[in-house]
C-alpha cells in the first residue's frame, strides 16, 4: 500500500543497486529515538525483568509477540520507510503494518540460546505445527521483505543479527527448481545453508531507530549476546498486496523481483530506477 506519508525518495539509485546485489539496505533514523524509548518501556514490562537489575536477566532470550501500541505503529509507518517500501517492493504492492513483532529480546549471557543457526524466514505454510515444515518459494509468496527494526543501540557485542551478504541470490537459485510449491525450512537447511557459506558476513549494528530492509531470501543468524545491555529488535515481514511476479509484460519489476531474476538468469538487469 502506498501512503501519503511518502515524501522524497528514501533510497538513492546506488542503494537500490546495492540491495539487488547484497540483499539489504540500512536506513539510519528510520524512526525516532522517542518511539524506540517508549516501545522499550512496554517491552521491558512484558519481559518481567528489571531494567536496572541484571540479576533478573536469567534467560539468554525472551520472545515477545505482536505490539500495536502507538510507538510501534509510529515506528513502522514513517515517511522514509513508506518511501523505501515503494522503491523496493513497488508502489501499491505492499500492505502497511499496524503492529510490529516478533521481538527476540536478547540478554547478556554466556549461555547458548539455541537459535543461532543460519536460516531464511519462511513465508507460507504456517498452519503446520512443525515450523521446519513452513515453506518459501521462488516467488516469495507471502513475504515482500524481511525487516530488522533496532529498538535499542546495537554494537558488535550486543548480539547483532549476522548477515551473509549476497546470500539471497543463492537462496533464489535453490528455490527456483521447486516452483510454486517451494521448499520447507527443513529441506533448505539440510546442508546448514552451505551454499551461501562463501558469502562475506556483516552485522546489523546501529543506533536505536535504524532499520535494515532485507530481501526475503537473505540468509541470516542470531548470536550470543556478549555485551552489557539487552538488545531489543523486531523482525517483522513486510506483507505483499499480491504475489511477486518474475514475468511482467510491462517490465515494471521491483528491486526484490530484479534480484530473483538476476539470480536465476531470467533476464539482464535494466538500469536501476530509484523512482
Amino acid at each position: 500500500m502506498s501512503s501519503d506519508l511518502s515524501g522524497p525518495l528514501a533510497l538513492s539509485a546506488e542503494e537500490i543497486v546495492s540491495f539487488i546485489d547484497d540483499g539489504f539496505v540500512r536506513i539510519e533514523r528510520a524512526f525516532s529515538k522517542q518511539s524506540a524509548s517508549e516501545a522499550r518501556a512496554i517491552l521491558w514490562r512484558d519481559t518481567g525483568c528489571a531494567p536496572d537489575d541484571p540479576s533478573t536477566w536469567t534467560r539468554p532470550v525472551i520472545r515477545l509477540g505482536q505490539y500495536g501500541q502507538p510507538p510501534f505503529r509510529e515506528a513502522a509507518n514513517t515517511a522514509v520507510l513508506h518511501g523505501a517500501f515503494d522503491q523496493l517492493v513497488g508502489e501499491g504492492r505492499w500492505i502497511a503494518r499496524d503492529a510490529l513483532g516478533t521481538f527476540p529480546v536478547r540478554f547478556p549471557s554466556p549461555e547458548d540460546p539455541g537459535d543461532t543457526g543460519w536460516h531464511i524466514d519462511a513465508s507460507f505454510g504456517y498452519e503446520n505445527p512443525d515450523f521446519l515444515e513452513w515453506r518459501a518459494n521462488v516467488m516469495s509468496e507471502g513475504r515482500a521483505l524481511l525487516m530488522l527494526f533496532l529498538f535499542s543501540d546495537v554494537g558488535e557485542d550486543d548480539a547483532p543479527t549476522r548477515i551473509r551478504i549476497g546470500s539471497h541470490l543463492d537462496t533464489a537459485r535453490a528455490l527456483a527448481p521447486a516452483g510454486a510449491r517451494g521448499m520447507t525450512l527443513r529441506d533448505l537447511a539440510a546442508d546448514g545453508f552451505a551454499s551461501s557459506g562463501h558469502c562475506p558476513e556483516t552485522l546489523a549494528t546501529g543506533e536505536a531507530g535504524t532499520v535494515y530492509l532485507c530481501h526475503p531470501f537473505l540468509v541470516h543468524a542470531a548470536q550470543i549476546h556478549r555485551g552489557a545491555r539487552p538488545r531489543f529488535l523486531a523482525q517483522p515481514p513486510l506483507l505483499p498486496r499480491g504475489p511477486l511476479a518474475l514475468e511482467r509484460d510491462d517490465g515494471a519489476y521491483s528491486p526484490v523481483e530484479l534480484a530473483i531474476r538476476k539470480a536465476i538468469a531470467k533476464a539482464a538487469l535494466p538500469p536501476a530506477d530509484p523512482g
